[in-house]
């Protein structure tokens, strides 16, 4: 039976890393593959690649579907928005948790190692662990972003640039630039951050991915010309980001567009 749920586990995690080109269908398989695979996971707590599966998933299945409808509702249903807001953090953490725990099980101490002030104790990150860390950092940013009246979660976003950075250094390409611009966008939204540091992040993320990744584009007008009120610049990047989806539809592109359109018909309020 073990070796079945691995066995079922490791297709699963496969299956993660495949895309489903169609929003709607992707939006309502999701919840039944997502439970699916907490469930196998639990079983298989040592199943690195289904670790990583689970915390992307719920990451993306967050930020895709649940930060970004709390987003779009705030103007005209505070409540609403906050109660969705509240699923998002808690879903942003569960990937979290599911990350970390998958690293601490491969390098036992793994936390305790990240937390010490001492760069020299801080962990090292395998070929194998890159995307582990990268999804745990990515989703502890998510939930960090959204629980700015939470002092205790705020003070955890060095760690979290910390475990982003570790795993940068260990592999700057991983994720199709994905990495890349997560790293831009934590050092933009640090305080006393370098917004040209981050700009060479969003750029190194679009040369990774070839143009072909919309998301560093909005990233990019979103942590930098949104930041520096430079209206003109946030537009040429949006825009840029539907042409780069429309030349290459699959799923992220296309989620992608959905929020590059929104930013653009929010510019009003935004500047």
């Amino acid at each position: 039976m073990a070796l079945i749920k691995r066995s079922l586990g490791d297709e699963l995690a496969k299956q993660g890393q495949s895309q489903e080109d169609d929003p709607g269908l992707a939006r309502e398989a999701s919840a039944f593959y997502l439970k699916l695979s907490e469930s196998l996971l639990a079983d298989t707590p040592d199943n690195l690649k289904l670790a990583e599966a689970v915390a992307a998933g719920l990451s993306q299945y967050t930020y895709a579907y649940v930060a970004f409808e709390a987003e779009r509702l705030a103007a005209r249903d505070a409540q609403g928005a906050y109660r969705i807001n509240e699923r998002a953090k808690r879903l942003y953490l569960r990937a979290h948790r599911h990350a970390l725990r998958a690293l601490e099980l491969a390098s036992p101490g793994f936390g305790a190692k990240l937390a010490q002030p001492d760069a020299k104790q801080w962990p090292a990150i395998s070929q194998d662990q890159v995307g582990l860390a990268y999804w745990a950092a990515a989703s502890w940013g998510g939930y960090i972003s959204m629980s700015k009246d939470a002092p205790d979660a705020v003070a955890d976003f060095p760690l979290a640039y910390r475990l982003a950075t570790l795993a940068w250094k260990a592999n700057p390409n991983y994720g199709n630039g994905g990495l890349a611009s997560l790293m831009g966008s934590f050092e933009s939204a640090q305080p006393g951050g370098s917004l040209v540091k981050a700009e060479q992040y969003f750029d190194a993320a679009i040369t990774i991915s070839q143009g072909k990744n919309a998301g560093p584009y909005i990233a990019k007008a979103e942590g930098i010309a949104l930041a520096q009120g430079q209206r003109e610049a946030f537009e040429i990047l949006l825009k840029k980001a539907m042409e780069t989806s429309d030349k290459h539809p699959d799923l992220s592109n296309t989620l992608m567009r959905e929020r590059a359109q929104w930013l653009l018909q929010s510019a009003d309020d935004l500047f």
